[in-house]
């Protein structure tokens, strides 16, 4: 799309200019500003006051490097990362990945990104991001500890509970939240919700592992019961084996739903009869194996190597929960050939531009990532309230409070859809709804 304002235009050629070879990055903040048009024509006062120049510029990068010692005794140096993207509305929230294709450009995509989906949960919370290259699989316990507490000796110094709230994310489950809280408590000597998605007995919140996938399917159920249908009977495809995959299959089919595949880096599984959740979770889970074990306990379950192929299995609702752009076009256009009717973005940016062109011409009902994949960070919030009134919610109590948000961020970017004369585009409708709330807050603050 080319730009009929000239001055969104030429934030964009100087967020190329100044962020070379960061792709991820150029193709969040595009989508972004094209879907701003309709808003700065109505307020042309954002522009004047430079909001959306320093929106899209980080308040703080933060790069630091990462020796650690391996089990044999030989030093490795990793890079470390916290993108400070946004604080107008609350301390930095975002969370922490460790994977060997984490650079900067991902780091900011992913924060800039966090500031509006952080803003449509309704919660006071900015957008930050971090992370590492360190990659966590093929690691022993020993070697992940090391690797952690060298991490945060560094982290430490520019996080806090009233400042910057990392979680986790990709490579960074409950063991690595562990041991990167544990370092912190350690140097800093206080007991603080400076890290969400802990442990239960150490101030995590009930739900927050579930969270993201719960929230996901609670957000497509709103969208498809505004557009006459729901989950009964449905058949869903779900990308990915982590948390999100796991808990969205496992609501999804709480719902009516039958989930028939899920897939891994390496392949995925089909399951005409639908997918054996707790045969997958003990895989995942416990045995942290990979997912191809599915069909050694279901011999008449299929597995195919290569994760692009799982797009092509007929299904009435698709929810990607892998990894960015892994729906391409030619996956969207196979997806539309059978008969798909909604696209549920549980990963972060899992579609490309041109497959949500086809999804959205073809009538498709499509939830983007920034709406539906907030479950995580607003039950992360949560969690920081808790904290906070060193206080725990049941998890019926989490659980009800995280339908209501997404059912609120639903409504909400559907109606500023609608507002700007895009109804049904809940593309535009989320970065709208989350931009405005940031904006003005920006713009009560001055030149900050």
């Amino acid at each position: 799309m080319n730009f009929k304002n000239q001055k969104l235009a030429d934030i964009m050629a100087t967020v190329e200019k100044r962020n070379p070879g960061e792709p991820e990055f150029h193709q969040a903040v595009r989508e972004v500003l094209e879907s701003l048009e309709p808003v700065v024509e109505k307020h042309p006062e954002y522009l004047e006051k430079g909001i959306i120049e320093m929106l899209v510029e980080p308040e703080r990068i933060i790069k630091f490097r990462v020796p650690w010692v391996d089990d044999n005794g030989k030093v490795q140096v990793n890079r470390g990362f916290r993108i400070q993207f946004n604080s107008a509305i609350g301390p930095y929230k975002g969370g922490l990945r460790f994977h060997p294709s984490v650079y900067e450009g991902i780091i900011k995509f992913l924060g800039f990104e966090q500031i509006f989906k952080n803003s449509l949960t309704g919660l006071p919370i900015g957008g930050g991001k971090g992370g590492s290259d360190f990659d966590p699989k093929g690691k022993s316990d020993a070697e992940v500890m090391r690797f952690c507490q060298s991490f945060m000796t560094e982290l430490c110094k520019h996080i806090s509970a009233d400042t910057d709230v990392p979680a986790g994310d990709i490579g960074v489950g409950a063991r690595e939240i562990g041991y990167l809280f544990g370092q912190y408590k350690r140097i800093k000597n206080e007991f603080t919700g400076v890290l969400t998605g802990k442990g239960l007995t150490y101030g995590g919140s009930l739900a927050r592992k579930e969270a993201t996938g719960y929230g996901l399917c609670y957000f497509v159920d709103e969208m498809l019961r505004d557009n006459g249908s729901d989950f009964v009977g449905k058949t869903v495809v779900v990308s990915g084996s982590g948390n999100v995959a796991i808990y969205a299959t496992e609501k999804a089919t709480a719902l009516g739903a039958k989930v028939v595949a899920l897939s891994d880096s390496n392949g995925y599984i089909y399951d005409k009869n639908g997918i054996d959740l707790d045969l997958v979770k003990k895989i995942k889970e416990v045995e942290r194996k990979r997912i191809k074990e599915y069909v050694t306990v279901h011999t008449d379950a299929e597995y195919h190597e290569g994760c692009h192929g799982i797009w092509t299995i007929k299904c009435d609702v698709a929810l990607p929960c892998a990894t960015q752009n892994e729906i391409d076009a030619e996956s969207a256009a196979i997806l539309v050939g059978n008969g798909v009717k909604a696209v549920g973005e549980g990963a972060n940016m899992p579609s490309t531009p041109e497959a949500i062109e086809i999804f959205q011409k073809n009538g498709v009902l499509f939830a983007p990532a920034k709406a539906s994949n907030a479950g995580g960070v607003a039950t992360s919030a949560l969690e920081m309230s808790q904290n906070s009134m060193r206080y725990s919610w049941t998890f019926e109590e989490v659980d009800s409070k995280l339908k209501a948000i997404m059912q609120n961020i639903y409504k909400n970017a559907s109606k500023a859809a609608e507002e700007y004369g895009m109804k049904g585009n809940l593309v535009a409708g989320a970065n709208i709804a989350g931009f405005l709330k940031v904006a003005d807050s920006m713009m009560a603050y001055g030149v900050v």
